[in-house]
């Protein structure tokens, strides 16, 4: 009841500032449609970090911040967080090839699976690796789930499902039903994989647990994959020497070969009791050689000094980085543009900085940041998060914005996966404020909630949320809404299509925009702070800062 109350007591102000004309005569919609264009134009290159489209990327943002009068936020006063990163990608051709009762598949990366490494190594060799299939791969004693029971994975490569074992259950069970938690997502496998020693992991990829296609999975396959710097010590112990992920179609003809129904074993790992078994004789050998190197790149931060509590912030937030330059599409198109995921985003919070600093000067501190290499695992936010420019414990909140749509105006809002957190609540007042309404994140099972960059602050205990746009079109209403997110997940996600067209329509953009103005008014003006519910992974670790704020 007191979270509730202080949730009514955050918005009151909230409220007011709704029905009053946002400064800077508003968000403009030409301003965002524009800023999208220019970001997602083939000039910025798929803005990949430690590429060209980094630095083009940079320079316009920093410009942007500039013209709109804020000061520099980042690092030694300037307007960048150096990010230092290590990049690896494959170098060369991959060799790959199954073997089952005596027989030898060749294996083509990029079709049949997709191989890569973090590991610290100059060349990845398995031969003969023998596979186990380990179910979903989690391990969650406050659940009472262990899919290992203690099997030996040295030298061996783990075969594992996607998403967790509630999604095709036929009840909700260990795991929040449909809703994915974090020991559904890809991460988390290949982390728990390598604390048990295993020499590779192999996610066997189904559409609809993963939430994408298998383009997507091959794009983000073939591209470089990154890491925050660490010991080689480290690394070894975080990172198995091979990992990827292997087309369904594959992995039911090898279940088949090894004596196995895919069909039955995934249904067998649903349940508590799952025991780890070896595919037969199966084995896997690959061979290819990785690149290595150190890159910095930037997070772009601009900030908005409070007036009378400067030492307390309120972070708006959105990732600048796409997937640069890939394989040619059907039409010999090689730019990943990134528009809408997330040059939307961008667009949003160089506009909330605009109006912002037009306005009066807030009582709290605004950090406007454009974060790096979110597509690479959310690396920019994990590392703002473990080196702040301003205390987590007086960081009110995050504002995370992604994926705005460019199909015109809704009647809703609505965030990312189920967060737990009085910031939804004053999402919806926002909404209300305006005649407008909040829908839940309708997609679960998606497990958007943990990849978006807000996670990175939510796991340290920052009240976080990641803003998107609803699905209830003003014209033709939520079918036509999640008709066309189905397609752009379908055809454009991570691909060259997902790019600004003339017949781009910012103007529910403008409008979402508008919303997370009117939370971070409420927020930047106000003596309370948002809280967890009582539920929430991330409460415990936020009340532990509690006398910071008193």
């Amino acid at each position: 009841m007191r979270m509730l109350l202080l949730s009514a007591c955050l918005f009151a102000g909230g409220i007011a500032q709704a029905a009053n004309d946002v400064p800077g005569g508003g968000i403009d919609a030409e301003a965002l449609s524009r800023h999208v264009r220019i970001l997602a134009s083939d000039e910025f290159e798929g803005r990949a970090p430690a590429t060209p489209g980094e630095q083009r990327t940079v320079d316009y943002l920093v410009d942007e911040f500039s013209k709109a009068g804020l000061q520099p936020g980042g690092d030694g006063g300037g307007w960048t967080q150096a990010v230092p990163l290590v990049r690896a990608q494959v170098d060369g051709p991959v060799t790959a090839s199954l073997r089952v009762a005596g027989q030898v598949q060749a294996l083509v990366n990029g079709e049949d699976v997709t191989l890569q490494s973090l590991r610290p190594q100059s060349r990845v060799s398995l031969k003969d690796a023998p596979l186990v299939f380990v179910g979903y791969g989690i391990s969650a004693p406050e659940r009472h789930w262990d899919d290992y029971k203690g099997v030996d994975l040295k030298g061996k490569v783990a075969v594992m499902l996607i998403n967790d074992a509630d999604f095709e259950s036929a009840a909700p069970g260990a795991f929040d039903g449909k809703a994915v938690t974090y020991y559904g997502r890809w991460t988390y496998k290949y982390e728990e994989a390598a604390r048990r020693g295993a020499a590779g992991v192999l996610i066997v990829h189904e559409t609809a647990p993963a939430a994408y296609g298998w383009n997507t999975v091959r794009s983000s396959g073939l591209s470089p994959v990154f890491d925050i710097e660490r010991s080689d010590a480290e690394a070894r112990a975080q990172h198995v020497p091979a990992r990827g992920w292997m087309q369904r179609a594959l992995a039911v003809s090898l279940f088949e070969r090894a004596g196995l129904d895919f069909e039955a074993a995934k249904r067998s790992a649903q349940r508590a009791d799952f025991k780890p078994v070896a595919l037969g004789d199966a084995t896997l050998s690959a061979d290819f050689r990785v690149k290595r190197e150190r890159v910095v790149t930037r997070n772009v931060v601009a900030r908005l000094a409070g007036r009378s509590h400067a030492d307390e912030t309120v972070i708006f937030s959105a990732h600048w980085d796409a997937f640069g330059l890939g394989e040619a599409d059907a039409e010999g198109d090689r730019v990943r543009r990134g528009a809408v995921d997330n040059a939307t985003g961008v667009a949003s919070v160089l506009e909330l900085a605009r109006v912002f600093a037009a306005g009066p000067q807030p009582q709290r501190t605004l950090y406007f940041i454009a974060l790096t290499a979110e597509e690479k695992g959310l690396l920019g936010a994990s590392y703002y998060a473990a080196h702040p420019l301003a205390p987590l414990d007086k960081t009110v909140a995050v504002l995370n914005i992604e994926m705005f749509s460019p199909d015109g105006p809704t009647r809703d809002i609505a965030s990312w996966g189920k967060g737990r957190v009085s910031l939804e609540a004053d999402l919806e007042r926002a909404a209300q404020a305006r005649s407008r309404s909040y829908s839940p994140d309708p997609n679960l099972e998606a497990g958007f909630f943990y990849r978006a960059d807000h996670f990175a602050f939510a796991r340290l205990g920052v009240p976080a949320i990641t803003v998107g746009p609803g699905l209830d079109k003003l014209d033709g209403g939520v079918a036509a809404g999640k008709a066309l997110r189905e397609k752009y997940f379908a055809d454009c996600y991570h691909q060259p299509c997902d790019r600004w067209t003339t017949s781009w329509d910012a103007s529910g953009h403008a409008a979402d925009t508008t919303l997370v103005y009117d939370l971070g008014a409420a927020l930047a003006n106000s003596r309370e702070w948002p809280r967890w519910q009582d539920g929430s992974e991330f409460k415990a670790i936020r009340d532990r800062s509690e006398a910071a704020r008193r």
